[in-house]
């Protein structure tokens, strides 16, 4: 997995890369752990993630609860493949897709 950070200001993008599981979740959740302070728009550009399983679904709900009180997140460019495991989960009716 390849994790490539662009900030703009107060917006942050996280690109993924890959596969997002069991074995790379941590390292994602420690980006966002680290990279959230002063950031008002959070973006996660998925449009080169392979797959994501329940370990990377939790670091997403994570993110979500903090930017749910310092502004706004965003998931983009979901595959068909990762669309549906999002729509599966539920996870559909929980994160803002752009």
């Amino acid at each position: 997995m390849n994790i490539i950070k662009k900030a703009e200001g107060t917006k942050l993008t996280i690109s993924i890369e890959g596969r997002l599981d069991t074995m790379t979740a941590p390292e994602l959740e420690q980006v966002v752990k680290t990279s959230l302070d002063g950031v008002e728009t959070l973006v996660f550009d998925l449009k080169a993630l392979e797959y994501i399983s329940s370990a990377g679904l939790r670091v997403l709900l994570a993110a979500q609860k903090v930017m749910n009180k310092q502004g706004d997140m965003s998931v983009t460019g979901c595959s068909e493949d990762v669309m549906e495991i999002f729509e599966v989960t539920g996870f559909s009716e929980i994160l803002h897709f752009v």
